[in-house]
């Protein structure tokens, strides 16, 4: 672990790892990631057959495998990650058999989304936020990512349930890491990145940001991605059909290292790629790594989570670099600071590319919510390049292109 990353952990918490740490040294294993065992209690949970899926299949064995051999997860991680994988087995049983019953939800037409994508702490979530302040626009709700289902007997349009158990899972975070709400606020009925829908498909970043897992990063990096935005326009018609609205508005930064895919399974959406300055983003992005990382074990290397991304990220913008050669038409460019000093003004712009009328009523509304969400409201985050052993020279070797090309 490096030396100037300190991990906060409650009390409870370290007692426990303690507990997996005895446990592993007497080479007792408490918790069974291995893919078949999931598997079997998905379907045991569910009731449902597990319907056979080449990639997403081999994904799950990459994934748990990686885990198993390299993510070094502490008692409480484990068993954290497991339930976080049956949740999303579980959710794939549920959701195929909904498909099976009503195979119309698939014909569901998408209207052409608004879709943010620029690296991480550029603005991404600011802008995000504010135009799903917009009642006509559609995001994805954080509740919804975590129980994208309705319950039995729920009420249409009545989530109340599924809504609450979210916010004692967001209390339950702010509990076990308050400093990574400083760095990202995790909000129960807010915005979230569609990317943890497309986790569902098993083939996305999030194990990625989350877990030391190399074997499947690498796995993942040669994969065909099409199927993993088929199965998010999937999960767009399931969720249209419970809150139907007139347009999404997605977000997250990984689609920067596939808008080819993305555009080929939403063909006319509009693009925003957010930019700013590499050298100003790549610490506060390490930190929020390095934070998420030690949820779930004790053994976080800070330096090469930071290594790691840093050539991801590099890697990633210069792909969206190409795709921006063969459809320059579908882009809108919002500088981070052209959207600190005026973001209405950059609002303007995008729902102008996008064909959409921003009326006075929901500038009220964007005005509003940006007065209920001020900056720092849950603590100041701290961060250097130094704490990750990075150096601006090598920030700036690694984002070259990107920052000639947009003079940054």
């Amino acid at each position: 672990m490096s030396s100037t990353f300190e991990p906060f952990r409650r009390r409870p918490v370290r007692a426990a790892n303690r507990i997996g740490e005895m446990l592993q040294a007497r080479d007792v294993s408490v918790v069974d990631l291995s893919a078949d065992t999931l598997r079997r209690r998905a379907q045991r949970a569910t009731g449902l057959p597990w319907d056979a899926d080449p990639q997403a299949d081999e994904a799950l064995d990459m994934l748990c495998s990686s885990i198993i051999d390299e993510a070094r997860l502490s008692l409480f991680g484990a068993l954290v990650i497991r339930a976080r994988l049956h949740g999303i087995l579980t959710t794939r049983l549920r959701v195929a058999d909904l498909l099976r019953r009503d195979p119309t939800i698939e014909q569901t037409p998408i209207t052409p989304p608004i879709v943010i994508a620029g690296l991480q702490r550029s603005g991404t979530t600011m802008l995000h936020r504010l135009i799903a302040a917009d009642p006509d626009m559609r995001a994805v709700g954080s509740w919804e990512v975590v129980h994208l289902l309705p319950r039995r007997r729920e009420r249409p349009g009545r989530p109340r349930m599924r809504v609450a158990q979210t916010r004692v899972a967001e209390w339950s975070l702010r509990y076990l890491n308050p400093q990574f709400f400083a760095i990202h606020a995790v909000e129960a009925d807010g915005p979230e990145e569609d990317v943890l829908l497309q986790e569902y498909s098993l083939l996305s970043q999030v194990p990625e940001a989350m877990l030391h897992v190399p074997s499947y990063a690498a796995w993942l990096q040669q994969q065909d991605m099409h199927a993993s935005y088929r199965y998010l326009r999937t999960l767009l018609q399931i969720l249209h059909a419970q809150n139907p609205r007139p347009r999404w508005v997605l977000k997250t930064p990984a689609h920067l290292e596939h808008l080819d895919s993305l555009l080929d399974v939403f063909p006319v959406a509009v693009i925003v790629q957010t930019h700013r300055d590499p050298l100003r983003t790549t610490a506060s992005f390490s930190s929020m790594l390095a934070h998420g990382h030690s949820m779930f074990s004790d053994q976080v290397d800070a330096e090469g989570v930071a290594r790691h991304w840093l050539a991801r990220n590099a890697a990633m913008v210069d792909r969206a670099l190409e795709v921006r050669r063969q459809r320059p038409e579908v882009f809108v460019d919002v500088f981070y600071d052209d959207l600190v000093d005026d973001p209405l003004a950059q609002v303007a712009r995008i729902y102008s590319a996008a064909g959409v009328d921003l009326t006075d009523g929901t500038r009220a509304q964007m005005e509003r919510h940006r007065a209920g969400h001020t900056q720092h409201a849950h603590g100041v985050h701290t961060y250097a390049l130094a704490d990750f052993g990075l150096a601006e020279d090598e920030v700036n070797a690694a984002y070259a292109r990107y920052r000639t090309a947009f003079d940054l």
